[in-house]
């Protein structure tokens, strides 16, 4: 298969921005296993902010530009070294493809960067992804890497995306706050009332939310893409959705 996997903020540092070593580690290498045994796998990593800030021991995560973009310059070597320096020790040689809203947007970029991808995965080389922060500005920025992740899985025609995250999948209602909350397993169609179920709030340092990822679930729905939302705090369960297992919350592409 042709697989996107997309790790936020909180699945990759602990809660002070620094990283979360143990399971970075373990992370790189089910992914380098799961390269292993024939799959194609891309990379979508957040964590540039949030790590650049622990880095430079702000308490908290910027909320003016230019010290977003300073703390991205920062964490974004640190992220790239820890990848670098993990993926070689079994093998696997990465490259990191820094994106803006326009990559995606403007026609002859997008095949520039679809072309660059397709020749990378020739190569078997594992692109790792993220927004540009450092230079992305309203303008150009496409906003949150699960965005950015359905429009990579869409790009390179993605046989699937897996959303690792915070929380197990999306339920009937926000499980922080009513023990009634049930979990989703599978959705078929993205009806207005599941859309609904998507909230604002993401974790203090990432930028995403249930909001972000229902919108990436369409994007990649609506083009062949089936979607899973899971938990990241235990990386290994990436064998299980490779093995067809039910794991978090599964969005079918139409047709299936």
């Amino acid at each position: 298969m042709r697989i996107v996997i997309k790790v936020g903020t909180s699945t990759l540092a602990h809660s002070t921005g620094r990283l979360n070593i143990r399971r970075v580690e373990e992370l790189v290498k089910v992914l380098s296993d799961l390269k292993n045994s024939g799959n194609e796998v891309i990379l979508v990593s957040s964590g540039a902010i949030g790590m650049g800030a622990g880095k430079l021991n702000m308490k908290e995560k910027p909320s003016d530009i230019p010290s977003k973009q300073a703390a991205a310059a920062v964490g974004q070597c640190e992220l790239m070294y820890t990848y670098d320096k993990l993926f070689s020790e079994y093998n696997h040689t990465v490259a990191q493809l820094l994106m803006t809203g326009e990559d995606f947007n403007v026609e002859n970029r997008h095949t520039n960067f679809s072309n660059t991808m397709n020749r990378l995965l020739e190569l078997d080389v594992l692109p790792v992804i993220n927004e540009n922060d450092t230079v992305a500005t309203d303008e150009i920025k496409v906003g949150d890497n699960d965005t950015l992740s359905a429009l990579v899985a869409v790009t390179v025609g993605a046989d699937l995306l897996i959303l690792l995250s915070d929380i197990d999948g999306l339920y009937t209602a926000d499980p922080h706050k009513d023990p009634d909350a049930v979990l989703i397993p599978e959705i078929h169609e993205l009806t207005d009332s599941i859309m609904a179920l998507g909230g604002d709030a993401g974790s203090s340092l990432g930028t995403g939310g249930m909001k972000t990822k229902l919108h990436a679930a369409r994007l990649c729905v609506e083009s062949g893409c089936d979607m899973i939302i899971a938990n990241g705090a235990a990386p290994s369960l990436l064998y299980d959705i490779c093995d067809g297992k039910a794991v978090g919350t599964r969005f079918i592409a139409g047709g299936k």
